[in-house]
């Protein structure tokens, strides 16, 4: 049965990126031991991604003409008109993730469900308990402010850590499984 994981960076503060959505911070960690093989090794098991409107837009800004996940199949949550790259597999979509979930699954044929980019959409899934696990990168840098983590109106249940590790330039990679029922139940 696959599973729905947010897999994600973030600032010791618990940002995922600046105010204005600038990815600065993080882009100069690029290339840091251990994080290609984390990547790749998530990424292997990866069948569906969901992401929101804000990171596609991004992705199309900072990456034109680039679409990185051309075989994997992609809902992007939006309220605007987009266009999909030339051989992606993308469907645009609007409402609550609860909606969605099946064809999530469907789309990941027993692999896992990545929401990349968000922590509203995150949040969303948190909230319905629908979201499986948290794999976070701790990146070495305080932002003080910016789009955070997981924007939850209430606190979670207690999370359960199942790995951690200690990667190349201070960076650590802590996975959380979240309870049963999740956030929202």
């Amino acid at each position: 049965m696959s599973r729905t994981q947010y897999f994600v960076a973030a600032s010791l503060d618990g940002f995922i990126a600046t105010a204005k959505d600038d990815l600065g911070w993080l882009l100069q960690f690029d290339g840091f031991e251990g994080g290609k093989e984390s990547y790749d090794t998530f990424m292997a098991d990866v069948g569906c991604i969901v992401m929101g409107g804000e990171t596609y837009a991004w992705l199309m800004e900072h990456e034109p003409g680039n679409w990185p996940y051309p075989s994997t199949p992609c809902f992007v949550f939006t309220r605007h008109e987009h266009t999909a790259p030339a051989g992606s597999d993308i469907t645009f979509v609007r409402g609550d993730v609860r909606e969605f979930i099946q064809d999530f699954r469907d789309n990941a044929a027993g692999r896992n469900i990545w929401v990349v980019g968000g922590g509203n959409l995150a949040a969303q899934f948190a909230d319905a308990g629908l979201l499986d696990e948290l794999i976070l990168s701790v990146i070495p840098v305080v932002l003080g402010d910016g789009k955070r983590l997981l924007p939850l109106e209430r606190p979670t249940p207690p999370l359960e850590l199942t790995a951690s590790r200690t990667m190349g330039r201070g960076i650590v990679e802590l996975r959380y499984r979240l309870s049963a029922g999740g956030n929202g139940s």
